[in-house]
């Protein structure tokens, strides 16, 4: 990752060069110099940039379903929106989190292992405050939540499952299950620390309390979708293939169509009072000659041509040309 240096570094470094402490031809060699980059195996990137894109996507959608969801639960404005998603191991995920937060843990059958959606206390309060009837407001004491407190939550976040199944129903129909509610996440332990784990961290705003959801995604869990993350398998599989009864029943349906067939005879122009004064064995001049085909149209569009004729003793019209094949 390309390190950013602040204003204070950036001055720092151009007073040096115009002080002489620092050469500039010297800087031009360095960079020319073949660089070697530290690669740490402890944060081996497994998800390709293609997977990465295919499961900010599907979160995106997941946090507009939890947005409604919750603003539903909750009765008040709620806006839920993917904030970052990184790939990084199990254990530096477990230390950058709250000593103390909301941990949801679920299995997402038939996906192996186990998820976590983690949120932040300043969240989870709000969110109980205002399912107790309050304006909302966050009071930190997720150290000392009571059993009442406890199933209000957990029953919330249970709830909120369903959407993260219809978010996924694009890639994988999956069914989520609640496993677990915990507030402290050294008594977790999901995978080995070394396991690199995906984070999406969702921003969450409930009326004027925001704080951050985290849902982290084991890479074994998704490791038999992982094909399916990608950008060329949803290309080759966005179009179905129908299976051979499913073909059989369409042409039947399309058989038994009804659809309005008229052979036009000619036409012909005259004043609304011409109309309106016409009666029984009155003649029409029609623009149409009388060895000219007629024109037959199927659902307004004109598609063959035809004569006219008696089969018997009924009026009829023979095809002559298929206009579509010309």
């Amino acid at each position: 990752m390309t390190e950013v240096l602040s204003q204070n570094e950036i001055d720092a470094l151009l007073s040096a060069i115009s002080t002489g402490e620092m050469d500039a031809e010297e800087l031009k060699k360095e960079e020319n110099e073949r660089r070697i980059r530290t690669y740490d195996f402890k944060r081996a990137l497994r998800f390709s940039k293609d997977q990465v894109r295919s499961i900010t996507r599907v979160h995106e959608n997941f946090a507009r379903l939890l947005t409604t969801y919750v603003s539903a639960q909750l009765r008040t404005y709620v806006q839920i929106s993917v904030a970052s998603v990184d790939q990084l191991p199990y254990e530096e995920f477990i230390r950058s989190i709250p000593r103390m937060t909301i941990l949801n843990l679920f299995e997402a059958a038939p996906l192996p292992g186990r998820l976590l959606i983690e949120v932040n206390p300043n969240i989870a309060y709000s969110m109980l405050d205002r399912l107790l009837g309050g304006h909302g407001t966050s009071v930190n004491k997720v150290a000392s939540l009571t059993e009442i407190e406890t199933t209000i939550l957990s029953q919330l976040f249970r709830g909120s499952l369903s959407s993260y199944q219809e978010a996924w129903s694009t890639v994988v129909d999956i069914e989520p299950t609640m496993l677990d509610f915990e507030v402290n996440p050294q008594f977790l332990q999901m995978v080995s620390p070394n396991e690199t784990v995906v984070v999406i961290s969702l921003t969450t705003t409930i009326g004027e309390t925001s704080g951050m959801m985290n849902v982290c995604l084991p890479h074994v869990v998704l490791e038999p979708v992982m094909q399916k993350l990608s950008v060329h398998y949803w290309m080759q599989h966005q179009k179905k293939t129908l299976e051979p009864e499913e073909q059989d029943w369409i042409q039947e349906r399309i058989k038994r169509s009804d659809l309005a067939i008229i052979a036009e005879l000619g036409r012909s122009t005259m004043t609304v009072q011409d109309l309106m004064e016409l009666t029984e064995g009155d003649v029409l001049l029609l623009d149409q000659k009388l060895t000219a085909p007629l024109s037959v149209y199927v659902d307004e569009k004109k598609k063959f041509l035809a004569q006219p004729g008696r089969v018997n003793r009924q009026l009829a019209v023979q095809m002559l040309v298929d206009l579509k094949e010309e």
